[in-house]
């Protein structure tokens, strides 16, 4: 078993200690998914507090906060499925 360890390339061991959701991806690809997740997280902290500040029509300000939190949702989403697919 040690002998066919050593045999195999150090990626191929980096994916096969990966579990979860996204382990079928290359490691590269989880670190974009998880740069996608924060830069979703971060647009919608911006459009809350900019819609908090400036926006004062309801139905205009129901809208851009809805996209925000729909944002925040999958961004949250992402991150939990890169955080689940740590390798071990």
């Amino acid at each position: 078993m040690l002998q066919h360890l050593m045999q195999m390339s150090p990626s191929v061991y980096v994916l096969a200690s990966a579990r979860g959701p996204l382990a079928s991806m290359h490691a590269l690809d989880v670190m974009w998914v998880s740069f996608y997740s924060i830069g979703l997280l971060l647009v919608s902290l911006l459009i809350i507090s900019a819609v908090r500040k400036w926006v004062h029509n309801a139905l205009l300000s129901f809208l851009l906060k809805l996209v925000a939190y729909v944002m925040f949702f999958i961004g949250t989403l992402l991150m939990v499925l890169v955080i689940l697919t740590w390798p071990n």
